[in-house]
């Protein structure tokens, strides 16, 4: 009998080492699956209210709009910087004679960046103006995605509504009942939008628009982490990776700090996250493992 309990000792012991060494490596997994975000760099505080950053793979620089005042001023300050990729300002008024840019797009060596109710087409070779569009009704045009056929689409959060810019012109494309558009992203050939409602699809042809995520806080930045994997940043401050069904994973928060997090870019064969901190003045750059 005595050696009965211990034979069934002996196995339980076994059978929680085994339990263990199955555990571990599936928790370890886990872990290593939630991504973080380590700062490499961050620039000079040079810039002026920064608001977005658009990486131009072709020319390997970062553009960076600077509002230079206020969101919705007038004041013909704010500029385009290009930063390098280790965080030096390499040219800091690129493009001058602004008001308030914010998002921004390339297709075919134009840079498209929006500018309160407008759209500017930007020469990337000589960085001169070569087209404005004035958006009517617009109030407070945000971010920009562009489809492989050139067409441009633009947000406005202030009236809740999409432009776009096809064959030359601009229109009003669509409204929403989402409220607060702002993030926008080409994702396997439909139009993803951020809005203070969460994360949506939308069908440019039928325009037909369906729920990806719910998420809250509102979405300024947004960017594909992987399939079905988002990076948001919310302008408060804080920077999360978002999915379906899942609670998002808070990559960096420097909401308490009062450092706002905007629109920000991630390069994922650099897997170089870059945040613009608007009334912080910095671009900060992080690596995201």
């Amino acid at each position: 009998m005595k050696g009965g309990i211990v034979m069934k000792k002996r196995v339980r012991i076994r059978c929680i080492l085994i339990l263990f060494l199955v555990a571990g490596p599936v928790a370890a997994q886990k872990v290593a699956a939630s991504p973080v975000a380590k700062q490499l760099w961050e620039t000079p505080r040079e810039l002026m209210v920064p608001e977005s950053v658009m990486y131009d793979a072709v020319h390997q620089v970062i553009y960076v709009a600077n509002i230079a005042g206020k969101p919705t001023e007038k004041n013909g300050q704010g500029f385009i910087s290009q930063i390098n990729l280790d965080g030096t300002i390499k040219k800091l008024r690129w493009v001058t004679g602004l008001n308030a840019p914010k998002g921004m797009g390339i297709f075919q060596n134009t840079l498209y960046v929006t500018d309160i109710d407008q759209v500017h087409a930007i020469d990337i070779t000589s960085g001169k103006k070569k087209k404005t569009w004035h958006a009517q009704g617009a109030k407070f045009l945000n971010d920009i995605a562009i489809d492989q056929k050139g067409t441009v689409y633009i947000t406005d959060m202030h009236v809740n509504a999409l432009y776009a810019i096809q064959k030359g012109e601009i229109e009003l494309f669509m409204t929403l009942q989402q409220k607060a558009p702002n993030g926008l992203l080409m994702s396997g050939g439909a139009l993803l939008v951020g809005t203070a409602d969460g994360l949506f699809s939308i069908d440019t042809n039928s325009k037909n628009i369906n729920e990806l995520i719910k998420h809250t806080g509102g979405i300024d930045g947004l960017k594909q982490l992987a399939d079905e994997r988002y990076i948001v940043s919310d302008w408060r401050g804080k920077t999360q990776v978002i999915e379906k069904g899942k609670s998002p994973v808070v990559l960096i928060d420097t909401t308490k700090q009062n450092i706002n997090a905007a629109d920000l870019e991630f390069i994922p064969s650099k897997k170089l996250l870059l945040i613009p901190t608007f009334f912080d003045n910095r671009v900060v750059g992080y690596q995201v493992r």
